[in-house]
């Protein structure tokens, strides 16, 4: 079962949980057939999948959580999220971008339950806060249910270059939703300068990437702005429940233009202003690579060590700032090294700095070339 805290779910709405991506800024750990979302990356005893499940359950019930991820996880799935129904575990043959994913979770809905509100929430975030997270997105709905495609803007505690921004602009004046405000625009990920400018003004977010709209709102703008997508997602949602789903799919499903929603939706529609902001103040990760992951962790030690996995496979000799992972059953050791990443599995090891964290995918591509597929 899901862990869930007394609340009430909102009418009409459902979560939707894309849980795609192969996470390659924490390989080792994070692989094609195990991705991070299926990883307890802070050491709580639940996936990231399962904590994003459970914060969704007040608001959707556990009846109203739909999770589209790719074919080769779907048993994996399904066993983490016992309570969520077999035929609300979406299949996607192969990766399309988040627009497709969405998109697909919300031509189903329509078809299922007609014009409900959907929010789409990724499987590999870690938010803390739970209260101002419930609050946030109940706001987001009735932004939604006015018409609006919605996102959260979480503040930005630093200039960071990691992260995609959205600029806010004058307040939505929206019943229900008293601090959603107008959307000016989207950055993807600017450069340390403009990251710092936008910290000063205060206008800018950090886009979660957290999506609210009416299934309705969001297939009339993907119709408009991506017609050949619409009509694709369309016809395979009419056939999902039914016997022709499997040959619906292989007819139609690979030529789906990969895009992101970002880019298919909310960055156009935004410029016609039809996108609103709620401001959320909750903790908020994407666990994007080890440095981040060690946010999430308690130190170790005075030196600032942090440990993923159980702390007496390590040992330390004047090393500091340490990001250790011993995944392997063996002992790790470190002497005279400060600020490095140690990954250690049972047919792979990673080592490399903290300052470097952000460019391991470097080393998955690496690995491809030299020709082994067999460690992604």
């Amino acid at each position: 079962m899901l862990r869930n805290m007394p609340s009430a779910a909102i009418p009409g709405f459902r979560a939707v949980i894309p849980a795609g991506g192969a996470g390659t800024r924490l390989w080792p750990v994070s692989r094609a057939a195990s991705p991070k979302f299926l990883h307890d990356l802070t050491g709580s005893g639940r996936s990231l999948l399962q904590a994003t499940a459970d914060r969704l359950v007040p608001l959707a019930g556990e009846d109203g959580i739909l999770v589209v991820t790719g074919a080769r996880h779907v048993d994996a799935v399904r066993a983490q999220l016992p309570g969520v129904g077999a035929q609300d575990v979406l299949a996607e043959p192969s990766p399309r971008d988040s627009m497709a994913a969405i998109g697909l979770a919300a031509a189903v809905l329509a078809e299922r339950h007609g014009d409900v509100v959907l929010g789409s929430f990724a499987a590999d975030q870690v938010i803390t806060g739970r209260a101002e997270f419930e609050r946030a997105v109940r706001e987001a709905v009735e932004a939604a249910r006015a018409g609006y495609v919605t996102t959260v803007g979480i503040a930005a505690s630093r200039p960071s270059v990691a992260f995609g921004y959205v600029q806010g602009g004058e307040p939505l004046e929206v019943a229900g939703a008293p601090s959603a405000v107008h959307v000016r625009g989207f950055t993807e990920k600017p450069d340390a300068t403009t990251a710092r400018s936008y910290l000063a003004s205060g206008d800018y977010r950090w886009n979660a990437g957290i999506f609210v709209v009416s299934a309705g709102v969001l297939l009339d703008h993907l119709a408009e702005q991506r017609p050949a997508l619409h009509e694709g997602l369309r016809r395979i949602a009419a056939a999902w429940d039914t016997a022709d789903r499997d040959a619906v799919l292989a007819q139609v499903w690979p030529g789906l233009e990969k895009i992101a929603i970002d880019h298919a939706v909310a960055e156009p529609v935004a410029a016609t202003g039809g996108v609103a902001m709620v401001p959320g103040s909750f903790g908020w990760d994407d666990v994007g690579d080890f440095n981040s992951l060690a946010a999430l962790l308690p130190a170790e030690d005075d030196a600032g060590s942090k440990v993923l996995g159980e702390s007496a496979d390590v040992v330390r000799v004047q090393s500091a700032g340490s990001v250790v992972v011993p995944a392997s059953g063996r002992t790790v050791t470190l002497l005279g090294i400060d600020d490095v990443v140690v990954v250690d599995t049972p047919d792979a090891v990673l080592v490399t700095t903290r300052a470097r964290a952000q460019q391991v995918r470097r080393i998955v591509d690496a690995v491809r070339d030299h020709g082994r597929e067999d460690l992604l």
